[in-house]
């Protein structure tokens, strides 16, 4: 019998054009307090090692398991009476418009105020990823989720557009504060998706006190995991996740703004090949990645991906001296961003694998926050390594490709000790 159907009203329901909005909102500030802050900061003489430091702000995105539990339990005053989800998304909505406004107000000639502004939006933005994926999980049950990550990718996509390409060109021909005030305007439209949007229909455990709250919110979703797993093989599943992207997360800070613009780029042609075409050949990458998972289960695609991601960033090594050369950007944009987009896709897959779905929104936000921190530790020293060694640039792609390797070790020593799949989230091989 054709799944046909069932497809199409997976697609149809209200809450997969609901994420198109949701992820919108979540891939707004991510470039703005990152990428894009790069290149504003560049022009306003800052220097390259400060430039990647305080772009690393995107690292608050790695520890937002930290107050996940909170979001997961804590119903708002005043925003609570739209319900625990959307009071959540609210607040964080607003917390990122207000911060890119007042961002755009001072402006780096008042650099520390501007750095703590910085830090709020990437807070903020964090916290909304928290709700979002929280949100994602309570709608719509799992036969329906592969339709509204579908959708919630589109408009994440759409957002890095914006947040990339168009507000690159923007600057082109506007001053930075201004480009920032579009932006801000920008979230005005899923605040509103959100104002009309379904409430999930969810039955909260309610617990007797702070301390069986405690443990049902922060205890045991971390407890959990290592029941399954054990102390040891456990710690070598949390070592795992943290190499997978150490590659992929260490050139998409600071430096690689500063990069382009000091091989002869402008920021017209900047935003045309990286942040439009490539985002659609990330794209592209991504369903690829869907189909080899689909074909070959998680675990082999989820090699090739690290493997082909880390090697991606060589193909930046061709570009030094590249002296506005369009079409040799295109070509390395079209290699790196293909690899990103099908290890991206592996890697969503394998740490969902893992999640135990009574602890959905804590766990998955513990497994997407490490997943993303070496690489920003690394990206947060990108700009002293360029700066400090004799090979500059070269040196760094080549240490971003390099990190990988502990990755590949540890995948051959997982493989034959964890079963992934299950409601329960993956176990030991072993495990009956």
């Amino acid at each position: 019998m054709s799944t046909k159907p069932s497809a199409w009203r997976a697609f149809a329901q209200p809450a997969a054009w609901t994420m198109f909005f949701f992820g919108f909102a979540s891939g707004l500030p991510f470039l703005l307090v990152a990428g894009t802050l790069a290149y504003w900061l560049r022009e306003g003489g800052i220097e390259l090692k400060e430039i990647t430091m305080i772009a690393s702000a995107g690292m608050a995105y790695s520890f937002k398991f930290v107050w996940a539990p909170l979001v997961d339990r804590w119903r708002l005053p005043l925003l609570g009476r739209f319900g625990q989800r959307r009071g959540w998304l609210l607040l964080a909505m607003g917390a990122v418009m207000a911060g890119l406004l007042a961002m755009a107000a001072l402006t780096p000639e008042r650099l520390a105020v501007f750095v703590a502004l910085t830090l709020l939006v990437a807070f903020a933005g964090a916290t909304l990823d928290i709700a979002v994926d929280a949100y994602r999980v309570e709608i719509a049950p799992a036969s329906a989720q592969g339709a509204l990550v579908a959708t919630y990718s589109l408009g994440y996509r759409i957002a890095l557009i914006a947040s990339g390409a168009l507000a690159l060109v923007l600057a082109d021909h506007a001053a930075w504060p201004n480009v920032y005030r579009v932006m801000a305007a920008l979230m005005v439209v899923p605040m509103l998706a959100c104002l009309v949007a379904r409430e999930p229909d969810v039955v909260r455990v309610r617990t007797e006190g702070w301390a069986a709250g405690l443990r049902e919110g922060v205890v045991e979703p971390f407890a959990d995991f290592f029941r399954r797993f054990g102390g040891g093989i456990g710690l070598v599943v949390l070592l795992f996740i943290l190499s997978i992207k150490i590659s992929d997360q260490a050139i998409v800070g600071g430096i690689i703004g500063p990069f382009y613009l000091d091989q002869g780029f402008s920021k017209t042609e900047i935003a045309a090949v990286t942040k439009v075409y490539g985002i659609w050949v990330g794209i592209a990458g991504a369903f690829l990645g869907g189909v080899a998972v689909a074909r070959w289960g998680i675990h082999w695609p989820l090699l090739a991906a690290i493997i082909l991601g880390a090697a991606s960033n060589l193909l930046y090594l061709a570009l030094i001296g590249a002296d506005g050369d369009i079409r040799l950007l295109t070509l390395v944009i079209s290699g790196e961003n293909l690899a990103q987009g099908f290890l991206g896709t592996a890697a969503v897959a394998y740490l969902s694998a893992l999640v135990n779905q009574r602890y959905t929104a804590t766990q998955y936000a513990l497994f997407s926050s490490l997943i993303m921190l070496p690489g920003k530790v690394l990206g947060f020293f990108s700009g002293a390594i360029v700066e400090s060694s004799a090979g500059g640039y070269a040196t760094y792609f080549l240490i971003t490709a390099v990190v990988a390797l502990p990755a590949v070790g540890l995948f051959f020593w997982l493989k034959p000790r964890v079963r992934v799949g299950g409601e329960a989230g993956a176990t030991l091989e072993d495990a009956r």
